[in-house]
């Protein structure tokens, strides 16, 4: 087993900060906020900590914690500059939002280092695979907390009918603010955990693949919880490893894949599942009916029988 995971440290460690990655646009999408804004957060967090480190000389987790502020802060800023959008006009400008990120850092000069990139991003303390492993499952726990109770339905409310949650005295405005500053967060704290392993950045390891790979784990992996985007983040990070069988038909078998699980599983491999469990319980709950009715009226033809009798 050990010699398994050195041997496939990079996949396991790709595992969490993709899995971050995904959380930061589904996390929006949960609240009904179509928006991809996650994956230019990532890519924030990907060089801004690395000029926190490479040029100012910061520690891991220091780099980590300002650009997560600040990436918190351009969220809730950009928030209020597309509160008026929805749907596919909201999505365009959050994509739009992502390749200006790209195209900054291809034309930041000596901050970002133009069309190279920036390398030698090394921290201290070096982060391990706990470290990944307790902050991933920390954001997840906060996630999971967020779709039960009061808190999980006020969201559902935001998310299947605005008009009616605000009708309801819910502020559909401050939650959708707040899935921005969210998206912040996760997005710049994936990004940051991410360049600190690698040790680089450059411009076409950001940008719209990114929102293309989120995506793609949301849709296949089920977007209804965060139980869904850890599927398609385990699936879509070791995916590519095992084609590498087919060769150059890599992309074409990849493809194929995705597209048979977006037309025959369309809510997701999670949702695929979660609705197979509740038809078998509802049959379960129907049989259990019809044996009680069934034996309700063998029972009364028994007494009417010993009525006649009688």
């Amino acid at each position: 087993m050990s010699q398994f995971y050195f041997s496939h440290i990079v996949l396991f460690q790709s595992t969490f900060t993709v899995l971050l990655l995904a959380l930061s646009i589904q996390v929006q999408l949960r609240m009904g906020v179509f928006s991809f804004a996650g994956a230019g957060f990532y890519g924030l967090g990907s060089y801004g900590a690395a000029i926190f480190v490479i040029r100012y000389g910061f520690s891991s987790f220091a780099a980590i914690a300002a650009i997560m502020i600040i990436c918190g802060l351009i969220g809730f800023l950009l928030a209020l500059l597309v509160q008026r959008l929805n749907g596919l006009y909201l999505a365009m400008a959050t994509v739009s939002f992502d390749l200006i990120i790209t195209v900054v850092a291809h034309n930041g000069g000596t901050l970002t280092g133009a069309s190279v990139g920036l390398f030698g991003a090394l921290a201290f303390p070096q982060l391990t695979i706990g470290h990944i492993i307790a902050i991933t499952v920390l954001v997840v726990a906060l996630l999971a907390l967020s779709e039960r109770g009061r808190l999980g339905r006020r969201i559902d409310a935001v998310r299947e009918d605005p008009e009616l949650a605000s009708s309801m005295g819910v502020n559909v405005s401050r939650y959708r603010i707040s899935s921005f500053v969210i998206s912040g967060f996760i997005g710049a704290l994936g990004g940051a955990i991410n360049v600190l392993l690698r040790t680089t950045v450059a411009p076409e390891s950001i940008g719209f693949p990114l929102v293309v790979l989120g995506l793609t784990i949301i849709i296949v992996g089920g977007g209804r919880s965060w139980l869904g985007i850890v599927i398609g983040a385990i699936i879509f990070t070791w995916l590519p490893y095992y084609l590498e069988i087919v060769g150059q038909y890599q992309a074409i078998v990849y493809g194929i894949i995705v597209a048979i699980a977006a037309v025959y599983v369309p809510g997701g491999i999670y949702g695929t599942v979660l609705d197979l469990i509740r038809k078998s319980k509802a049959k379960r709950l129907a049989g259990v009916a019809g044996e009680k009715e069934t034996g309700g009226t063998a029972e009364e033809l028994d007494l009417a029988q010993t009525g006649e009798k009688a």
